[in-house]
Parts: C-alpha cells; structure tokens; sequence
C-alpha cells in the first residue's frame, strides 16, 4: 500500500478541515450537545451537499461509491471537530442494507441516505452490552406473513433523531435485519444517560411491532455476515474519527505547553511535560497509522482485513484514552473544567473506546482469527 494520501484524497481531507471548521466550531458542538438530539438539520444539509452521507454508496444508488481510505480522511477531520449527529449510525446502517439489502431494498434506503434525506441507526445491544452477535436474546417471532418484535434494545445511537431503526434479532439460530420507522406503531423511544452528549443514546422498546417478510433485510440467509461486514466498515471509520481527536488533544496540548508559564518559564520546556507529548505523538501516530491500514486493506478484500480493523479498533481505544489523559495532565486543573474543550475530546474517547467492541473485545477477536488460521 502507499503509506500517503493521493492528491485528491488530500485536497478531500482539506475540504472537510475547512467545512467543518466553518461550520461545525466548539460553539456549535456545545449548543447541540444541550438539545434533545444533538442533531442539527443545517449541518446534516451541508454534509450531504458534500456528498459525505454518501460517499460510501455505490454510484448505482447515487452515492459516490468512494473507498474507505477516502472515507478516513473526511472521518478524521470529523473526529478533529468532535462531529456531534447520527453521521456514524447512518454509515453503520447504510453498509448494513448496502450488504444484506435486495436491489430493491437498497434503492429504498440508500438513494435518500445519500441524498441527505434519511437517517438511520442499528439496534443492536441488549442487557449484556456486548458486540458479540452470539449475545443476542430479543427474539422475532414469525406470524401473518412476516416477523413480530416484542422486547427492548440498549444503548441504540441517535435512535431519537432516525427515521428508521435495523433491529438486529435473532430467529431460532439465525439472525434477522428488521427496518422499523421509529414513528410505527409498538414504537418507544427514551434516552439514556450517556457520557458523550454528542451522540445520544437511546432505549427502544418494540411492542408487537410487525415486520412484513418483503421489509426483512438479509433474506438470502447471510444477516450474520452482512452485520459482521458492516460492523467492520463502521469500526474502521471510528478508528479515522478518532486518531482525528488525538490530533486535536496534542495539537492543543502542544500550544498550551508552549505557552503556559511556570517558574518563569514556559511548561513545555519540563522534560516531565515533554515527555508526555512525545508519548502522545508516538500514539497518535501509530494509531493513524492502523486505521488508514484498517480502511485500505477493507478496501482492497485483503485477506488480514478483518484481523487489520480489530489491531486498529484495539489500539485507538487504548491511545485516544491515554492521550487524552496526557492532555489533561499538561493543562492542568484547567483541562477538565467546562469551560475548556479539552472536556469534549476526553468523554468523546471514554464513549469510542466502547464502540463497535473495547480493546479486550478485540483482543480476543484477534486471538480467534489466529487460532483459526493455524
């Protein structure tokens, strides 16, 4: 692989630095964290006017059918402005319909997400929390021509702001991919507490919901391997997203310690402070370094891109949290008071850690692919 960003995929990244600067600043970030949804429909508008809603969409369902490379470079400067929204959920989703969806069902759900027109998320967790599709309990039961829900899903992201919710449910010893509009009847949304108010979470209880057999995504037998596939794309995006707030913690951590006094002197020129620093570069680094592998190898059905997504997953989770733990450290008292930003960036890495499965999820992951490879 070429260890650089083409040209084009470099003018892409400067194009998303600077429309998310214009339009999605601190304030902005602040103001949506304290609404119900912390969606903002202005700045929805002007990312699909980028074509960033789909930019993952094949060009047969009007979406600009771009790699995930291209996509790591747009995340990034994402996770550098601390995105508030349903951007995530809507990608994790649209992989989903894109890999078990029909011709059909693909034409409903991925011409209008990459028109900007609809939302969607996955709800997936349950009491247990885990990522593990095994876990799963809520069952679908079968009657009058299709699948009836009754239970509840967990920590569903940006489920008050979707238009529609993929239940993942299980049928016997297989797995279903329901669509549910979050307005049908047998429908509850409530939110949940979550560290992050920049990606809201929800509980979603189905009360006999019916899914008619022509909506259930998947038919072809494989809803496992298409989640599986989709859970590897959206992991591989967050990845991108979060070696972007690594560079924003260093970069500020860097201009404080430059120009912050102590003694006399600036605080960067303690060794203690420096060396901290330099921990944090060495980590933001090696981690963009893993995601941009993780989207390549994704990209290109290399062989260990499974093995690639779940390293990078496992790394960053760690890296963000301690880079962001070094950032507080060199700013102080200051680093954790409202106020400052530093704050934002520090429950944004508390809540990607646990995202699509924590670093000793992955671990063990990692540890079935190499048992089943020898």
């Amino acid at each position: 692989m070429d260890f650089d960003l083409s040209k084009p995929q470099k003018l892409l990244k400067e194009s998303a630095r600077a429309l998310l600067a214009r339009e999605c600043g601190a304030g902005r970030v602040r103001e949506l964290m304290e609404t119900e949804t912390a969606h903002d429909e202005g700045l929805w508008r002007a990312l699909a006017e980028q074509g960033w809603t789909g930019l993952l969409v094949p060009e047969a369902q009007g979406g600009l059918g771009l790699g995930l490379v291209e996509m790591a470079a747009v995340a990034e400067e994402m996770g550098r402005a601390c995105l508030p929204g349903a951007f995530l959920s809507t990608l994790f989703a649209a992989a989903l319909v894109e890999r078990a969806g029909s011709a059909e069902q693909r034409a409903k759900y991925l011409e209008p997400i990459a028109a900007g027109e609809l939302k969607a998320t996955v709800a997936l967790l349950e009491e247990s929390a885990s990522w593990d599709a095994d876990a799963l309990k809520l069952e679908a039961s079968r009657g009058g021509g299709g699948f009836n829900l009754k239970g509840r899903k967990l920590f569903v992201p940006d489920a008050g702001v979707a238009d529609v919710l993929v239940c993942v449910a299980r049928d016997g010893d297989s797995l279903v991919l329901l669509p549910v509009a979050r307005g049908a009847e047998g429908v509850t949304v409530k939110p949940m507490p979550s560290m992050d108010a920049t990606r809201k979470l929800y509980e979603v209880r189905f009360e006999g919901v019916s899914v008619a057999e022509s909506y259930v995504l998947g038919a072809d037998g494989d809803a496992r391997g298409a989640l599986q596939g989709a859970s590897e794309v959206a992991t591989a995006v967050l990845c991108a997203e979060m070696v972007g707030g690594m560079q924003w913690v260093l970069d500020t951590t860097v201009e404080y310690a430059k120009t912050r006094q102590q003694f006399g002197r600036p605080v960067g020129s303690f060794q203690a402070v420096q060396h901290m620093c330099a921990d944090m570069l060495l980590m933001t680094e090696s981690a963009r370094s893993a995601a941009y592998y993780a989207a390549w190898a994704l990209t290109e059905r290399d062989p260990s891109a499974r093995a690639a997504v779940s390293v990078a997953k496992a790394y960053c989770s760690d890296a963000y949290r301690e880079v962001a733990n070094r950032g507080v450290q060199v700013h102080g008292g200051i680093g954790f008071t409202w106020e400052h930003d530093l704050q934002l960036y520090y429950k944004r890495s508390k809540s990607s850690e646990t995202l699509f499965g924590d670093a000793t999820f992955h671990r063990e992951r990692i540890a079935r692919l190499v048992m089943s490879d020898e």
